[in-house]
């Protein structure tokens, strides 16, 4: 059975927002443009999804809506503001039916087109669901290759991230560049930089119909360019790979093609989000420990390998940014390995299951990419913590201490922003030996408190001093060092102190003590 809502789901966001979803709606049939008149809408039958093309008054929509649910329609869908007036809502509530809303810049011609392909999509996946799959793929090679005709020319098809979503033929006929692109499946970052510099992605931002990049020094061939959007959304770009200057004639065929290839990586990413979304589902659930582990080996297609469980958290800068950022690290995480990013979200975390290998997409790699991150221009900057490796049934005990690691970042307890639980372990003890020490109040007990006192009223750093002290003994100079201060400071300070309260130092047991009570006060 096909949904109002598995088809809004699978069309995104980007053009459809659900305002009213009945529990119990009928399976969608199809997609019928109708008009309010006297009588019933026509041509609208059970199932039907009913576009309100011409509808302009707040009246006749909600006439439309209450006519429709008479037919049994499962949905109508109107723009903005119709869509969302009171009158429309109530209407829709009380006649059961569902209301869609539709982007306001869409066109009526292309929904058309794109809910009629969703709808043979997913009663093919009712029919003979296919795991993993990716519908519309083949779809995209071969509009790549319909498009590459039209502007004789190869093609490329790709995202927002220059990463080729499909290509062409002809690709033997093209420089050096474009077989990079081809084999990484994403334009270099030099060949990027190049672009870049000639102002390419700033015209596809601004929404220029074509953009055409002359022959480079480097014996790069000529670019004709054409940004692919919808509602206003950026979604990708196409390539061609031309000899020269192209006549406007066939320049304009080529953008012509892009509101077509615009649904179908409309129709990518839906499917795409559909797969995230339960594989978040099922992660997040075997990090609560409410599914076996065993069942994400197959469903969330992890290897047979050891894996960390990452926990990253962007600090500072705007919400919008800190996702960004978050984003951008799960991006690198998905890098090389040859899968979706096995990840999930919990309490404003993002957690992720990364192999515990050397190479692209392992921790290691990770590691090292985001040490080197700097703070971004909102100032958001991540904090990046992992379990211990393990196999797919140590996942939630590899969460809990991924959980651990990222409280000590937060306690500034470990100068870095990132961490490894198993290579922290001095840390780990001296922490946990002082949150324990914390609850039984040990730092209340003996002297300590008078040279807290004194601290207070006089800022003699008496405290630190005599920490130091204990950390270097027989060693004045690296206490000193430490406090950056002269070791003769150093020596006056504990000569006052001692006459302050007396401590018997020679006394291996009242040291013991001592360092028990300050590291309680330093890291609980």
């Amino acid at each position: 059975m096909v949904s109002v809502r598995s088809v809004v789901d699978r069309v995104g966001p980007t053009l459809l927002h659900a305002l009213q979803l009945p529990e119990d709606g009928p399976a969608v049939g199809d997609v019928v443009i109708a008009e309010p008149g006297p009588g019933t809408p026509t041509g609208v039958a059970a199932g039907d999804l009913v576009l309100g093309v011409a509808t302009a008054e707040a009246a006749d929509a909600a006439e439309l809506v209450r006519l429709s649910a008479s037919q049994g329609a499962a949905a109508v869908l109107l723009k903005p503001p119709l869509a969302a007036k009171p009158a429309v809502k109530r209407a829709a509530k009380a006649a059961g039916i569902a209301l869609v809303q539709v982007h306001a810049a869409t066109s009526w011609a292309q929904l058309v087109w794109l809910l009629r392909t969703v709808l043979d999509a997913l009663g093919d996946e009712s029919e003979s669901p296919e795991e993993g799959g990716d519908p519309g793929s083949g779809d995209l090679f071969r509009l790549a290759d319909a498009v590459a005709s039209v502007v004789d020319a190869p093609v490329t098809i790709e995202d927002t991230n220059s990463r080729v979503l499909a290509y062409s033929a002809r690709q033997d006929l093209t420089d050096p560049a474009r077989v990079a692109t081809i084999m990484g499946r994403r334009i270099p970052d030099d060949v990027l930089a190049r672009f870049r510099s000639r102002g390419v992605f700033r015209e596809l931002s601004r929404g220029r119909q074509t953009i055409f990049v002359p022959a480079q020094r480097d014996g790069t061939l000529p670019r004709l360019i054409v940004p692919v959007r919808m509602g206003g959304e950026l979604l990708g770009s196409m390539w061609a790979v031309v000899a020269g200057p192209v006549s406007e004639e066939r320049a304009a065929a080529f953008a012509d093609a892009a509101p077509v290839v615009a649904l179908h990586l409309l129709r990518r990413r839906a499917h795409t989000d559909t797969q995230r979304r339960a594989s978040a589902e099922l992660l997040r659930a075997v990090l609560e420990g409410r599914a076996g582990p065993r069942r994400a080996v197959g469903e969330l297609d992890l290897s047979d390998e050891p894996h960390r469980v990452v926990v990253i958290e962007v600090t500072g800068g705007d919400g919008r940014d800190a996702e960004g950022l978050r984003l951008a690290l799960l991006e690198r995480i998905s890098q090389g390995v040859g899968r979706r990013p096995v990840a999930t979200e919990l309490g404003g975390l993002l957690y992720a299951v990364v192999p515990d290998a050397p190479g692209a997409g392992g921790w290691a790699e990770l590691r090292d990419a985001i040490a080197g991150q700097t703070a971004s221009r909102r100032g958001g900057v991540p904090r990046v913590a992992a379990g211990a490796p393990g196999d797919v049934t140590a996942l939630p005990t590899s969460r809990a201490q991924a959980d651990e690691a990222l409280g000590l970042l937060r306690a500034g307890i470990v100068d870095s922003r990132v961490v490894a639980f198993d290579q922290q372990w001095t840390a780990l003890v001296l922490h946990r030996g002082a949150t324990g020490a914390a609850a039984a109040k040990v730092a209340e007990l003996g002297p300590l408190g008078l040279l807290r006192a004194h601290d207070e009223t006089s800022n003699a750093g008496y405290v630190d001093t005599l920490y130091a002290w204990l950390r270097h003994p027989g060693d004045p100079r690296a206490a000193a060092l430490e406090l950056r201060i002269h070791p003769n400071t150093l020596r006056y300070r504990m000569k006052r102190l001692l006459a302050l309260v007396p401590l018997d130092l020679d006394d291996p047991d009242v040291r013991l003590a001592l360092i028990t009570q300050l590291v309680t006060l330093r890291w609980s």
